[in-house]
């Protein structure tokens, strides 16, 4: 039984899944890996359901009705991780953007210090790659728009690519947290820093996929800029 177990949401992966899968499993470390399909119409999910007898025990899959929002997908693989007893629960992207190497990485930290460690593009060390100059400086000066209004000292607040040790998530109240969207990663940062626990920024490559299709969307973003100004006056007990 291993004490690590990455959370990968899919919609529409099937160019990426069973690469991403062979590849987490062929690290040094035995992690675990847990599928939130949102009823992919390309297959995705059969794609997993076929490998989980080669990987069994290790792989598995929560399938549900519709494409119900990122943040719900991490919610209901918290639930389930935290239900399994994993002391090491990651949040990670299907398309390769996240490289899979630095899940060692991510727990390592998390292992010394770190209560949530964030893969993060805006550290020393950190950068993006294949992304157009225009994308780079819109999600950089949202994290200093976040940075500025909630008053946090994390500099890439917008970051997927993540390991929360298990305590983290059983103090977050998943009722209270509200967005789905790209807001739904700045609020789990802020939750957890506004708990008290210690986060840590790793630097990362953050790599455009190359394969399917973004999910990004204008209406993401507009949750994401008035979501921060809800969560300012938001009380986190």
């Amino acid at each position: 039984m291993s004490d690590s177990l990455v959370i990968i949401p899919t919609y529409n992966e099937k160019e990426n899944i069973e690469r991403m899968l062979r590849k987490i499993f062929s690290l040094s470390f035995p992690f675990h890996i847990l599928i939130v399909d949102d009823g992919s119409p390309d297959g995705t999910a059969t794609i997993v359901k076929n490998l989980m007898q080669e990987f069994q025990g290790k792989l598995f899959i929560e399938e549900r009705k519709g494409k119900l929002g990122l943040g719900t997908a991490y919610i209901h693989g918290f639930k389930w991780a935290l239900q399994q007893k994993y002391e090491y629960i990651f949040e990670m992207d299907c398309d390769f953007s996240h490289d899979p190497n630095d899940l060692i990485r991510l727990r390592e930290a998390c292992l010394t210090d770190a209560d949530v460690a964030i893969g993060s593009r805006y550290v020393e060390g950190g950068k993006i790659e294949n992304w157009p100059r225009g994308r780079v400086l819109m999600s950089y000066f949202a994290s200093v728009y976040v940075r500025i209004v909630l008053w946090l000292s994390i500099h890439d607040t917008t970051a997927g690519f993540k390991c929360y040790k298990r305590k983290v998530l059983e103090r977050i109240n998943f009722d209270e947290i509200k967005f789905i969207g790209y807001a739904f990663q700045i609020e789990m940062k802020y939750t957890a820093y506004k708990l008290g626990f210690n986060v840590v920024e790793v630097p990362i490559t953050f790599t455009d996929r190359t394969e399917g299709e973004s999910k990004m969307s204008k209406g993401i973003f507009k949750e994401a800029f008035w979501g921060v100004l809800q969560m300012r006056f938001k009380t986190i007990n």
